[in-house]
């Protein structure tokens, strides 16, 4: 590898130098890279990663040092500048080489973050959240430049202590702890224009694929979000363990579509707006012999969307919803079943009574089951103790599913078997 062997106006030659040093780097790696760490102790595992995360901040900090005069190589290249060069000769996406150069130019900016990367103990993603921290604080017109400079010191000093994610955090509240009196109100402020900007930019789409499933997509505050990651994460885990425990391992995102599914079916209808004085509900309309057959329909809400009569006799068991059951000539023979829901009184003694999930091959607990009818509400089953036994998500589908049979086992567990 050459870096060329110019001479400079002071008649020496740096190239010697430049090359020597980056041919010691590149035999050393040879080197390494040559041994097979599944022999190495454990000892020079943990110092090799502690070293070698060090060696990468001050490689970066050599690149983006390069990078902040590499002028002269777009001028001699012809290339628009430096990023076109980097996506040309060295294949480097645009976006990419852009964020570099802009990096490299904020380090030029401050001097503590440069010698923090130069030395090791600030990584090149540190280094990012703490320039663009900065930026955000030099346009700020209640900020001094002693402001400025504070700032800097801390961000680098918590940079020893912090993840970046957490450093960003500790970036939006370091004026606040430089002078809480003048910065406090600032930051309220600030957050407040944050969460306006969240609310405008909020939306939610749907589309129906036409093949039973709908996509969603939405954008809402930083606020919401976490809290939704958090309920469905809460409702995932359990149920992950679950699954692979009776070996149907499942990805991750798919445990948290149904997770957001049980959060829409378990939702609390009470809390809904109310309209001419009943709370919002869900019609379910279906012949009383489709009811009956494990492969009915089912017409959901006033527009006609199907459902299978299975999903509508599993909805039934846990959802605030009116079943409107029709005769051989549509008339009406059954309206508002939601008498027979299960009370919360009756969820609670449910749970002390079966402790959990009542398939055999399932220990999902208590907290993410639903009550089911072990005499369906087709055939007049009532919401007594019982009469109901505790089903998780996936069970609970299971056990309403046509292609299922079951039996209750003296314990008063469920076996499920194939039906043929």
């Amino acid at each position: 590898m050459s870096l060329g062997r110019e001479i400079d106006p002071w008649e020496t030659n740096p190239g010697d130098a430049i090359d020597a040093a980056l041919e010691a780097i590149e035999t050393a790696l040879h080197d390494l890279l040559a041994s097979d760490p599944a022999y190495w102790r454990t000892g020079q595992k943990k110092d090799l990663l502690a070293r070698l995360e060090k060696l990468l901040a001050q490689q970066a900090a050599l690149k983006l040092r390069v990078l902040a005069s590499a002028g002269d190589i777009a001028e001699e290249t012809g290339a628009k500048d430096v990023s076109g060069w980097l996506r040309t000769e060295l294949l480097v996406d645009k976006g990419m080489a852009r964020s570099q150069i802009k990096l490299a130019a904020g380090l030029a900016k401050y001097d503590l973050v440069a010698a923090g990367l130069a030395e090791g103990v600030v990584s090149q993603d540190k280094a990012r959240v703490i320039t663009k921290a900065l930026d955000a604080i030099e346009t700020d017109p209640a900020t001094s430049t002693e402001d400025l400079i504070l700032a800097e010191k801390l961000l680098v000093d918590y940079a020893t202590q912090l993840t970046a994610n957490q450093l960003k955090i500790a970036g939006r509240r370091v004026l606040a702890e430089i002078d809480p009196a003048r910065f406090e109100a600032a930051e309220a402020k600030a957050l407040q224009r944050e969460e306006e900007h969240a609310q405008r930019r909020t939306f939610f789409q749907s589309r129906d694929n036409g093949d039973g499933t709908i996509d969603i997509h939405a954008r809402v505050s930083r606020a919401v979000g976490i809290r939704l990651r958090t309920m469905l994460d809460s409702l995932a885990q359990p149920r992950k363990w679950s699954a692979q425990d009776k070996g149907r391992k499942a990805p991750y995102d798919r445990l948290l579509g149904q997770a957001f599914a049980r959060v829409i079916e378990t939702y609390d209808v009470d809390q809904l707006p109310r309209h001419g004085g009943h709370a919002t509900t869900v019609f379910i309309t279906m012949s009383v012999d489709d009811l009956r057959k494990d492969l009915g329909t089912a017409a959901l809400g006033f527009d006609g969307e199907k459902i299978t009569a299975a999903e509508a006799r599993r909805m039934a068991c846990n959802a605030d919803l009116v079943p409107v059951v029709l005769g051989t000539n549509s008339e009406v023979l059954d309206l508002g079943r939601t008498a027979r829901l299960a009370h919360p009184i009756q969820h609670r003694a449910l749970r002390l009574r079966d402790q959990g999930c009542q398939a055999e091959d399932c220990d999902a607990p208590a907290a993410w089951t639903e009550a089911h009818h072990l005499k369906p509400w087709s055939e007049g089953g009532k919401t007594d103790l019982a009469d109901m036994v505790l089903l998780c998500p996936s069970d609970h589908r299971r056990i309403h599913s046509a292609g299922s049979g079951y039996e209750r086992l003296p314990d008063g567990r469920i076996r499920f078997t194939r039906r043929t």
